[in-house]
């Protein structure tokens, strides 16, 4: 059955063969799709879309959002509670849809923290606060997530 002309995105292209990625990647992909109550192909379409619009959108989140980890591709922020209902009207995701979007950017940042040895912190500040994960493109990874003054580490 052929795919929805409505899905496609700006470039024309449907979901599925955009050039980007997500940011959400390995055991959190896995855990939210497991979760999720949408199907992993279309939560990697969403995630696709979500990141096409907060991608542009990271130096607003650099400015207005505490950033708890930044690393190669991808930085991590702790955003209002009601971030994603924001993003969710934003794109016209359906409550199943924001829910699916949420559990796997909270499932990246509880990841991050595993891997920082922070789960702890973690854990606690997702009570409260929204997890966001925004990839970045090989250009600001270079220069943009780096603190000012400091040089990107070569080796």
């Amino acid at each position: 059955m052929a795919r929805e002309d409505d899905d496609r995105s700006e470039t024309g292209e449907s979901p599925d063969r955009q050039p980007g990625s997500h940011p959400i990647d390995g055991i959190a992909f896995l855990k939210a799709a497991a979760l999720a109550s949408v199907p992993a192909d279309r939560l990697s379409e969403l995630l696709w879309r979500v990141q096409a619009d907060l991608g542009p959108r990271i130096n607003d989140y650099r400015r207005r959002y505490e950033r708890i980890a930044a690393d190669a591709g991808r930085e991590t922020f702790l955003a209002e509670p009601t971030h994603w209902e924001d993003v969710a009207d934003r794109l016209g995701l359906s409550d199943r849809e924001r829910d699916a979007v949420a559990r796997a950017h909270e499932a990246a940042v509880e990841r991050v923290g595993s891997e920082d040895g922070r789960r702890a912190e973690f854990d606690t500040a997702l009570e409260i606060r929204a997890g966001v994960v925004i990839g970045l493109d090989a250009a600001e990874d270079a220069h943009e997530s780096h603190p000012r003054g400091s040089p990107p580490d070569d080796g």
